[in-house]
């Protein structure tokens, strides 16, 4: 069933405008009687009955609220190395479409994309879109956060997870010894296309977190995340 997101919770009826009701009438083209549901971002689903469709808004009426089954038991953070080009735009979809609560764009010391304060949050926007689309597509229960720009040592001083992995190319544990299927939170270091230097290593492991590694292979920045957020989820039993 077509999933929308509001920024409130919805009681009885709701009125949709702008984008949404454009998007329900002239892009998905459902008529009065059809179902859909909304959710409040929160983990509540409500399903939904389109009642009238005028020419800029769309009415509904809520038929009834349920718990999102769709939000993964263990809350999963991507600390990802800033990488060139819209390399970004990929690992923001598909780590949605996978789970993530929060994908924090990470300066670290061999990014060679360094956008400034306004660039960075121009992009911000495109990647919230991006996280936003991604969710209603996949029937997520959340948007994950995507939080601005910081610096390494800043991401990993104020990281506050259960378990933090560093994954690095130098090798490191297999992932199975490190997650438990019971895990309740963990955070993810992915470093940009030239990796992290040993100091970087260094300071993330001062700071508590365990290397890890995806096999011999080297992989690409853009896929690093997103095979690492599949084998976790798979550990902790959110892919069956």
């Amino acid at each position: 069933m077509q999933k929308l997101f509001l920024d409130y919770t919805p009681e009885n009826r709701i009125i949709l405008d702008g984008e949404q009701a454009r998007h329900i009438a002239k892009s998905l083209r459902m008529r009065v009687g059809d179902m859909l549901t909304v959710t409040d971002g929160k983990g509540s689903d409500f399903g939904c009955q389109i009642d009238e469709i005028g020419k800029n808004t769309v009415t509904l009426t809520v038929c009834y609220k349920q718990a999102s089954d769709s939000e993964p038991s263990c809350k999963v953070t991507i600390y990802q190395g800033v990488p060139k080009g819209s390399k970004l735009e990929d690992i923001i979809q598909k780590c949605t479409e996978l789970g993530a609560v929060r994908i924090v764009p990470t300066l670290t010391k061999r990014c060679v994309s360094r956008p400034d304060e306004k660039g960075a949050r121009r992009k911000n926007e495109r990647y919230r879109k991006i996280a936003l689309e991604a969710a209603q597509q996949s029937g997520r229960g959340i948007v994950p956060e995507i939080s601005e720009q910081m610096a390494l040592k800043e991401a990993v001083q104020n990281d506050e997870s259960e378990l933090k992995i560093l994954f690095y190319e130098g090798g490191g544990e297999r992932l199975k010894s490190l997650v438990r299927s019971d895990v309740q939170s963990v955070s993810v270091y992915i470093g940009p296309e030239g990796g992290f230097d040993e100091a970087e290593v260094e300071l993330l492991r001062e700071n508590g977190a365990q290397v890890a590694t995806l096999g011999r292979r080297i992989l690409r920045t853009q896929t690093a995340p997103v095979a690492a957020l599949s084998a976790i989820m798979l550990l902790t039993d959110n892919m069956n």
